[in-house]
């Protein structure tokens, strides 16, 4: 397993990916990661760049090669990638996409205690998610399918991998709606009469305090 970086935040990863290409100063910096929706693909904080840029000068992975300054603007420090900053920048990419890292998504935390819903319930929340999601499914190919005509694929990777996330949990939701509505889910009577009663089957306790002692 990797150890910590040295800058770990995600948007330092991207302020190298922008650098590589030439020096620039934070101003260019931000501007051109926001026009590619940086913000969109890693969670950016934007408030936090120039302490980022710091960080990343600190670690010898930018340097300083001077100042620019346009009309009455104030002067502007311009950054290049050092070739520490590209090998940090290669080896966190390689990190990143070969190495699985467990990620919780809020769905999951609702889906942990979904039996606190009665099963109709349930049923009908997750018909509002999918319909919402295919709002979302039908956006995202519309919007691929035009940036495809001037856009080389290699730049759309990560749209198709997210296409790719919300058609997988779509399908799911939808398996998941046909076994409540069919009536075919393993556990269903248990989880209707545990709302009926007011009082957990035991064998829903059972399978409860066995999680518990195993956790």
């Amino acid at each position: 397993m990797a150890g910590k970086r040295k800058v770990d935040n995600l948007l330092a990863l991207a302020v190298l990916a922008t650098v590589q290409e030439r020096p620039m100063h934070r101003y260019e910096m931000a501007s051109i990661m926001r026009a590619r929706s940086k913000d969109q693909d890693m969670n950016v904080k934007w408030g936090s760049l120039y302490t980022v840029v710091q960080n990343l000068e600190k670690h010898g992975f930018l340097e300083n090669i001077g100042s620019s300054r346009q009309g009455a603007r104030p002067e502007r420090t311009i950054y290049r990638i050092t070739d520490a900053g590209r090998r940090e920048m290669v080896e966190w990419t390689r990190e990143l996409v070969s190495t699985p890292h467990p990620e919780r998504p809020r769905f999951v935390a609702g889906l942990s205690v979904l039996a606190a819903i009665p099963p109709g319930e349930a049923a009908d929340l997750l018909r509002t998610r999918l319909g919402r999601l295919e709002e979302t499914i039908g956006a995202r190919r519309a919007g691929l399918a035009e940036h495809a005509k001037d856009v080389p694929r290699l730049f759309l990777i990560e749209d198709e991998y997210e296409l790719a996330i919300l058609e997988a949990e779509a399908a799911w939701v939808a398996s998941m709606i046909e076994e409540l509505a069919s009536g075919s889910h393993p556990d269903l009577a248990v989880w209707q009469a545990w709302h009926d009663t007011g009082e957990m089957p035991p064998e829903a306790a059972e399978l409860a305090e066995r999680g518990a002692v195993e956790g």
